[in-house]
């Protein structure tokens, strides 16, 4: 650590950053915490170019703090489809609505204070805190924690919950101490965008790194091995039958997907696990008349969802058997467009049912 600080790690990333580094982004350039809120949440877990296509919709959608907490949670669900990791959207409108109803439509301007808002944990306090407020507060998402524990050679597995907390030590005693205002939110950009960029997982760019001199990742010839985790998620499959029941007028048959679990309070096809559970939905008669659509993938963060697709024209209300506490109805493309769908639901009925132009 002595040597790090010596060498004054924080100046040559925040140097860096200012000629290197991202500093054209829309959520960029600003102090205006609910566009940074927002930027961060959407950014966790999903790449920039994602994001650059939703934010601006987003905020023509929703301005302020102020019209997102107005906003109906459909509407917030409608939105946010594709984007994925739906929690964040649901925490998104309820963090709107506390800082609403607590805050007068102000944020708190200090990282502990934001912690205590749905969905803004340690390090997304500290990001919002940095870039607004220029507060002296550290972060510590995936990125950073690449960045950090190749420069420091922490070899401790982060798998440990106290071996987390000791690097978070280290990283907020690595953080600038002078010129707060200007250099927190370029040390903090400065991280994630050489996490971003240059410090990758694999075949990281050491030799433009601005930390290379001083990387004790670098000097030993072995940065891949860091950051160290050994206890690991293990990657599971299930197969979901889904049912596209369309009636005459063709409005398709939806159903809210129970408040806990994959695609959690959002708009969805009834989901079955088997064939033959979904059949025996059907009336007399639509197993016969059922049409097996193409099976395709869809990958989750840890899980890969299977799905089965059979379609059914012609259904009527009175044919659908609503499971117990299932909220469902019929929907028009006009207003299923509106909803809050996942996105491989929406793409099937994109391909099932083509919107007329």
């Amino acid at each position: 650590m002595k040597g790090l600080v010596e060498h004054r790690l924080a100046d040559a990333v925040v140097h860096w950053q200012a000629a290197h580094g991202r500093n054209t982004l829309p959520w960029q350039n600003t102090q205006d915490p609910y566009r940074v809120w927002l930027s961060e949440i959407m950014l966790q877990q999903t790449q920039v170019s994602t994001v650059l296509d939703y934010y601006p919709r987003f905020l023509a959608r929703f301005p302020d703090v102020a019209a997102l907490a107005a906003a109906d949670a459909d509407d917030v669900l409608a939105l946010w489809s594709g984007l994925g990791y739906y929690s964040r959207a649901r925490n998104l409108h309820a963090c709107a609505r506390q800082v609403v109803a607590l805050h007068q439509g102000e944020f708190p301007r200090s990282a502990q204070l934001l912690q205590t808002l749905p969905g803004i944990g340690r390090s997304t306090a500290a990001a919002i805190a940095a870039f607004c407020y220029g507060e002296r507060a550290a972060i510590l998402d995936a990125n950073v924690k690449r960045v950090l524990s190749r420069a420091l050679g922490f070899d401790a597995d982060l798998a440990v919950p106290a071996h987390e907390r000791d690097l978070w030590a280290l990283a907020t005693e690595l953080l600038p101490r002078t010129a707060l205002p200007t250099a927190m939110p370029r040390y903090t950009q400065g991280l994630m965008d050489l996490g971003a960029t240059v410090c990758l997982a694999r075949k990281p760019r050491c030799m433009v790194c601005p930390l290379d001199t001083v990387c004790v990742a670098r000097r030993d010839g072995d940065p891949e091995r860091y950051p160290v985790r050994t206890r690991k998620l293990k990657r599971t499959s299930e197969a979901w039958w889904l049912l596209v029941a369309v009636d005459e007028d063709q409005r398709v048959w939806l159903e809210r997907r129970p408040a806990r679990g994959i695609w959690a309070g959002l708009y969805c096809l009834p989901v079955s696990a088997s064939r033959e559970d979904l059949l025996a939905r059907l009336p007399d008669g639509g197993a016969r008349a059922a049409q097996d659509l193409p099976v395709f993938l869809h990958v989750l963060t840890h899980k890969d969802l299977h799905l089965h697709p059979v379609r059914l024209d012609g259904a009527a209300p009175a044919d659908m058997a609503l499971e117990e506490g299932a909220a469902g109805g019929w929907y028009t493309a006009d207003q299923w467009q509106a909803l809050g769908l996942p996105a491989p639901v929406r793409k099937l009925l994109e391909a099932q049912m083509p919107v007329p132009a």
